[in-house]
């Protein structure tokens, strides 16, 4: 039986770059509705599984990546967001939730033909990943509330890009949570 998984996509960040606090800043909007999101999953017994950059740690583990973050601008949303031990945690090492990682074979481990990308940057990360998905054939959606990009032009011109080049949908999670089934 197929199911559907939630990513969540470089919430542990330390937003320490060149617009890091614009992004901080509106990746501070979508916790909320990422929170929800991952209680409708965890009472459907859906998987849960975080995809993080590894910030050119080539030896951390989840745990380090997680104590960094937690020390840098990022702390307020990590402390929120942490995984819990039946959620995954995949790190990796480029832009795509693919690209040099085992989330593939996870997925088609768990049975899961179907995606619901949140987190961060929409016109990077979750762009690149969403492509990335799509050439693998899953279906996916990507809740516009649960994205975030340094600014809003760059959301949205990257949100247009999922929705028209790929045929994804990007409707408020509001709209589409009754969708989400076992």
């Amino acid at each position: 039986m197929s199911k559907t998984a939630l990513l969540i996509i470089d919430l542990f960040n330390d937003f320490d770059f060149e617009g890091g606090d614009m992004l901080r800043k509106h990746t501070e909007a979508i916790v909320e509705p990422i929170l929800e999101l991952k209680k409708h999953f965890k009472e459907l017994d859906l998987p849960v599984i975080y995809c993080n950059d590894n910030f050119g740690q080539w030896k951390d583990s989840t745990e380090d990546i997680i104590e960094y973050v937690k020390a840098s601008k990022g702390e307020h949303i990590a402390s929120q967001i942490e995984p819990e031990d039946e959620e995954y945690f995949i790190i990796k090492p480029r832009h795509s939730t693919f690209f040099g990682t085992q989330l593939d074979i996870l997925l088609r481990q768990l049975n899961v033909t179907k995606l619901i990308l949140t987190g961060v940057a929409t016109d990077i990360c979750i762009l690149f990943s969403a492509n990335d998905a799509y050439m693998r054939d899953y279906d996916i959606y990507v809740p516009r509330d649960c994205v975030a990009a340094e600014t809003s032009k760059r959301h949205e011109s990257a949100l247009t890009i999922i929705d028209e080049a790929l045929g994804i949908e990007i409707s408020p999670v509001s709209e589409y949570m009754s969708h989400i089934q076992k």
